[in-house]
């Protein structure tokens, strides 16, 4: 039997909270700074997010891209700095793990703005299926590892603001934490299971 959650157990659970530190890149002078930090780490969270569009047959460019740790989220502002290419290059860091979820629409959206295919990038949707969790939204996948509810509240707010509310800020490093948060946890346990049964 797969784990699942339904939308009403969904709606009852406490709202999970960031509580790292958001740092908000929308300088290219900032870029280098985060990029050497982040390169440092074996594993990120990542996320994008992209401005609604109204029309039809209009599509907005991705606005931010988020890469996380456990304990802070850095929110790239492209609408402001573009694509940089030490950014680039980290995506394509091949030793770097990469943690997303619906990875196929943050690519499809990424390939706007550069033809370098990202690499070492896991997919949760997928990756959750090994451990017998038959829902794949964030939320619910968050929910039934964590007991907690991530707020979608922000998802079509306007990304390309002048500034990011602090709502916005939120919503988006939680969106990136979140999924490292879930592989750390299951390949964690996966870890420990294998050396309890031995």
């Amino acid at each position: 039997m797969g784990l699942t959650i339904t939308k009403q157990q969904l709606a009852e659970l406490d709202r999970v909270d960031f509580d790292g530190k958001i740092y908000i890149i929308d300088h290219v002078s900032e870029v280098e700074n985060a990029i050497a930090y982040l390169s440092t780490q074996h594993a990120l969270g990542f996320d994008t997010e992209t401005k609604p569009a109204f029309k039809r047959g209009h599509v907005n460019n991705v606005a931010l891209l988020q890469l996380a740790t456990e304990e802070e989220c850095f929110l790239f502002r492209l609408n402001k700095i573009g694509y940089p290419d030490s950014l680039e290059e980290l995506m394509c860091n091949d030793s770097i793990k990469k943690i997303g979820l619906s990875l196929r629409d943050d690519f499809a959206a990424l390939r706007k703005r550069t033809r370098k295919k990202p690499q070492n990038f896991i997919d949760l949707q997928l990756f959750v299926d090994k451990f017998g969790i038959e829902d794949n939204s964030l939320q619910k996948i968050y929910a039934i590892i964590f007991g907690k509810k991530i707020s979608k509240s922000q998802r079509l707010s306007n990304w390309e603001a002048a500034e990011l509310s602090p709502a916005q800020q939120s919503y988006a490093a939680i969106d990136a934490w979140a999924c490292l948060k879930i592989y750390n946890h299951l390949t964690q346990n996966k870890i420990r299971n294998e050396h309890t049964n031995h």
